[in-house]
């Protein structure tokens, strides 16, 4: 390993640890000529299918598209970073660990919608409409009865009301 500072090529690791949620390692080396220290991280490589676009054609798997495609979903969300970092693991873990050569678009898509539905319905429902290019008010209406018929228990009482009027826990009021 070069040394980033002076370029020597003799360095010496002084301590290694799991960083990641354990898929990587990051190792503390030292320069044997000036004695800097510096850190290295180090990943399996795993080869992660090429993905299938509606249209046909067929690109690498890119992690950081699917990152930002949730967080603009998750955007000013009460949602903990922590459970969108796992969230996203998942999918990655899941993505790259698959058999197949490609995958379609529109399976990752359908899992994303998954793990969204589980963080914040109201995230689930921004990317929905975008995914399945919602046209108008009906198609929005649609998904949102669909989530409340399949989950009325599981229903996030951090967010507030879907279609407006009293919020899931709330009580209604007094006339």
């Amino acid at each position: 390993m070069w040394c980033p500072f002076c370029n020597h090529t003799e360095t010496r690791v002084v301590d290694s640890r799991l960083a990641s949620d354990g898929m990587q390692t990051r190792r503390r080396r030292e320069c044997a000529r000036c004695g800097s220290r510096f850190n290295t991280y180090e990943s399996p490589s795993l080869k992660a299918p090429n993905v299938i676009k509606s249209d046909g054609s067929r690109v690498p798997f890119d992690e950081e598209k699917l990152r930002s495609g949730m967080l603009k979903a998750l955007e000013k969300r009460p949602v903990e970073t922590g459970e969108v970092e796992q969230a996203i693991g998942n999918l990655v873990r899941k993505i790259r660990t698959l058999d197949d050569a490609e995958l379609p678009s529109k399976k990752i898509g359908e899992w994303v919608m998954h793990e969204l539905s589980r963080l914040d319905q109201v995230a689930y429902v921004r990317f929905a409409s975008v995914y399945r290019r919602f046209e108008d008010v009906q198609a929005f209406l649609k998904e949102i009865e669909r989530l409340e018929r399949e989950s009325p228990d599981g229903l996030d009482t951090r967010q507030i009301s879907l279609l407006g009027g009293v919020g899931v826990g709330d009580e209604k009021p007094d006339s």
